[in-house]
């Protein structure tokens, strides 16, 4: 019997290419001398029970569990160059964190104020993306694990389950929430607004899993443009081989693990 195809996830880093698994992750990067350095593990779980019973709660769960491997990763190989290390990455986040505030203090209208701080947030990621070599793992991520899912014919560099897919309902949804929760009374501001974070990344993980089941759809076609236009002009650029070859190496070692724990579940 053939092998049942194991769902991939991954994280493009500066120097190489994280991917995870059900219950592993793998990890290759290039060092600074040029060379091809893979670690592999078992993944953290966090609740498995509940991401089954309770929809709206996988999604944050699962964010948290891929969160959770950044260290493990850093122990096992600490050549890794991760998204936000970069110093011009970590002044943009501590900007946007001060201006956020500030924002949220002003007097502008309640909507205007929101989307213009769920603006600035962005800018992060979008100054990550400056980087040399960032968007081009990007884009070999998505190569080596749509190439494998395909069953070995080579994948476009745009993938229908990344997380640029996320951007148009989290936008929406993180909007929505946070006007509501300006409007709570003061002493609870603070409990509404992680409230509504949690409810809107929920519920966009929730759309982005259907439009991800059902490409096919009208519906999940409309809802998936964006986020594939965004992959296409902005979060993903065509890799080199050197640069795939590091992504199949992640991806291969993570395979490795997953049918091995397969096997020692049968």
């Amino acid at each position: 019997m053939a092998d049942e195809q194991v769902r991939l996830g991954g994280m493009a880093l500066q120097n190489g290419v994280l991917v995870h698994g059900p219950t592993s992750w793998a990890c290759a990067v290039r060092d600074d001398g040029g060379v091809l350095q893979v670690e592999a593990g078992a993944k953290p779980r966090f609740a498995p029970e509940a991401r089954k019973r309770i929809p709206v709660l996988r999604g944050p769960l699962a964010l948290a569990e891929s969160f959770a491997l950044l260290p493990a990763v850093r122990r096992s190989l600490p050549a890794a160059r991760f998204p936000f290390e970069r110093p011009a990455v970590v002044g943009s986040v501590a900007a946007t964190v001060v201006a956020g505030r500030l924002l949220r203090r002003s007097s502008l209208p309640p909507g205007r104020r929101e989307l213009l701080a769920i603006a600035l947030s962005f800018l992060p990621a979008l100054q990550a993306l400056r980087g040399p070599d960032l968007a081009s793992y990007h884009g070999a991520e998505h190569i080596s694990i749509g190439t494998y899912e395909a069953g070995g014919v080579r994948a476009p560099k745009e993938h229908p389950r990344c997380g640029s897919q996320l951007v148009p309902p989290l936008v929406v949804s993180s909007l929505l929430a946070n006007v509501a929760a300006s409007k709570a009374p003061a002493g609870s501001k603070g409990l509404a607004r992680i409230l509504g974070t949690t409810l809107a990344v929920g519920g966009s993980i929730e759309i982005f899993a259907w439009v991800a089941r059902n490409p096919e759809h009208p519906l999940a076609r409309v809802l998936a443009r964006p986020g594939l236009e965004l992959q296409r002009h902005l979060s993903t650029a065509e890799p080199s081989e050197e640069q795939l070859e590091v992504a199949d190496a992640a991806r291969d070692a993570c395979l490795v693990l997953e049918r091995t724990a397969a096997d020692g579940a049968r």
